[in-house]
């Protein structure tokens, strides 16, 4: 058996199938999301297609690779997701995108990836430069100035859901490199310290569209009258559109003779394929479908978090364990506030949403998990250093038994030989 075959036939499968149902389930749920757009739902979901074939390539060459070799491409990646992230800036269209050949592409997604890959292979590597550096201080400081970077970016760059989305990585990340919680805890109750500074003073002046809508959240909270003015319709009648489903919903692509919310337009039908995807997705499905969902998710990062316990090395188990927090927090963002749990953020459902080349960075993001599993053992393609640790163990234990074996005359005159 070649060895390439023998990493195919290794592969998780189950990861591959679940992927791909949620795939299939978003390409006819972007195709009814989409329907009231000019130019169609037909057309968002073939493109959605074009997407999910180009992710494909990428997702098995990524699992196929080992991805020791992938995490020497985590500087030139983050820096140069830095480097369009500036240029989105001062160069892009309203939601910090650049445009290649007539696609879009939101660097502040690829910074997110690069950096999870170069904080694995910094913490992997990071007692190897010094030893003091591998004091839970020093790993702190340098998962700290690795996510503060991108996150400062981001968040002047007025992206408040991509922002926040660091903040469960880098808090997955510090637990799984060995930061000890007294230090998690410190740091917790200091950033619940500052959350009034930051919500008060910092945010406004970086996102005035995040405070505004943290804001109408609170409002809306406080006061239901206020759920159908201008500021909030999109989020009220996201909600209602959940709440009134039912068990069975309303059916795909349901009319107004249904008395659907979306057939009615109530839903911004702008960025119901986006942002409103779960809300679109829960009226037609109702209680059952939207049951379904939220457990082929759980059974997504339940594999990934079985992945990251048998990596080979800190940074394997840095990957899977940081994709899991990425994948959660858009999950848990974007279906709570269709259900008034959270503010509403423009940020995209995993594998539901049409979101053009996030889908790729998904679909790459679990190929990196899917290397992991492949190659969690040395004879999978193992580092040098691990095959040289395990030879080293194995003679040490050959030659402790021989020289247990070896017994001195007296001694075996003592054991009766």
């Amino acid at each position: 058996m070649t060895p390439l075959l023998r990493k195919i036939l290794g592969m998780s499968w189950l990861l591959t199938l679940c992927m791909y149902a949620l795939l299939i389930l978003g390409v006819y749920t972007i195709e009814s999301a989409a329907r009231h757009l000019s130019k169609g739902g037909e057309y968002y979901a073939n493109k959605q297609l074009m997407w999910i074939g180009l992710g494909s390539v990428v997702y098995f060459i990524t699992a196929l690779v080992d991805y020791k070799w992938i995490k020497y491409l985590a500087l030139p990646i983050y820096l140069g997701s830095l480097v369009m992230m500036v240029v989105a800036m001062k160069y892009g269209n309203q939601v910090h995108q650049l445009s290649f050949s007539g696609l879009n592409f939101q660097p502040a997604q690829l910074s997110i990836v690069a950096g999870i890959i170069m904080m694995a292979w910094v913490l992997q590597d990071l007692a190897k430069w010094h030893p003091l550096l591998s004091l839970p201080g020093a790993k702190v400081i340098a998962i700290g100035m690795l996510a503060l970077i991108p996150f400062g970016l981001v968040a002047v760059m007025g992206d408040l859901g991509s922002a926040i989305v660091w903040l469960p990585v880098t808090g997955i990340v510090m637990l799984v490199s060995g930061v000890p919680f007294r230090y998690l805890t410190l740091m917790s109750f200091l950033g619940a310290a500052v959350l009034p500074v930051l919500f008060y003073v910092l945010l406004p002046n970086f996102s005035e569209r995040g405070a505004n809508r943290i804001d109408t959240y609170l409002d809306m909270l406080n006061d239901p009258n206020m759920a159908r003015n201008d500021d909030n319709h999109g989020a009220y009648y996201a909600v209602m559109a959940v709440a009134k489903a039912g068990y069975k919903g309303e059916g795909y692509k349901a009319d107004k003779t249904t008395q659907s919310i979306h057939a009615r337009r109530y839903i911004p039908f702008n960025t119901a394929h986006n942002d409103y995807v779960f809300a679109v997705f829960a009226e037609e499905q109702g209680f059952r479908g939207s049951l379904l969902l939220v457990l082929g998710f759980s059974l997504l990062l339940i594999q990934c978090i079985v992945i990251g316990y048998y990596g080979r090395d800190m940074s394997g188990q840095i990957i899977a364990s940081a994709i899991v927090g990425l994948f959660f927090a858009h999950m848990f963002e974007n279906i709570a506030m269709c259900v008034l749990l959270m503010p509403v953020t423009g940020i995209p459902l995993p594998f539901i949403s049409y979101s053009g080349t996030f889908v790729v960075m998904c679909m790459f993001m679990l190929g990196l998990v899917q290397s992991v599993w492949v190659h969690r053992k040395v004879d999978a393609g193992g580092t040098d250093e691990d095959v040289k640790l395990s030879k080293r163990g194995k003679h040490f234990k050959l030659n402790r038994r021989r020289s247990d074996e070896r017994v001195s005359p007296n001694e075996a005159i003592s054991r009766g030989t």
